[in-house]
Order: C-alpha cells, then sequence, then structure tokens
C-alpha cells in the first residue's frame, strides 16, 4: 500500500498559496514545502493543523493506492 499526500491538490485548489498556509498553520514554509514533496514525512499534529487550516477531513488530505 502507498499512501499519497495530496495537501498542494486541496491547497492550491482552495486558492491559497504556501505562505498563506505556512501563516495559518505557524508551520515554516520550507518545511511545508518538503512535506508537499513528500520529501519529509509529517507528524500526526502537523497533519491536523494542515487539515485544519484548510477546512478539510484529515482522510481528504490522502490518497491511498493498494
Amino acid at each position: 500500500m502507498r499512501i499519497k499526500m495530496r495537501i498542494r491538490e486541496v491547497r492550491e485548489s482552495k486558492g491559497i498559496s504556501l505562505s498563506r498556509l505556512s501563516e495559518m498553520t505557524h508551520i515554516s514554509k520550507s518545511h511545508l514545502s518538503n512535506v508537499e514533496r513528500e520529501e519529509k514525512e509529517p507528524s500526526f499534529s502537523i497533519m491536523v493543523r494542515i487539515a485544519l487550516a484548510l477546512k478539510v477531513q484529515i482522510e481528504e488530505l490522502y490518497n491511498i493506492h493498494y
């Protein structure tokens, strides 16, 4: 099973820039960028902060492929 994050897709669909998401979540822009490019695995608490800022269920930030 492979889990692919959809953070960038969801963020862009809502018209939110990476800089704005950084401000909303108090997560550095560089860290968010690394998470979006899947270069860093985010903690659960970071995923919760992102989901709250984007006003989505946390499950919406993942694509699960079997």
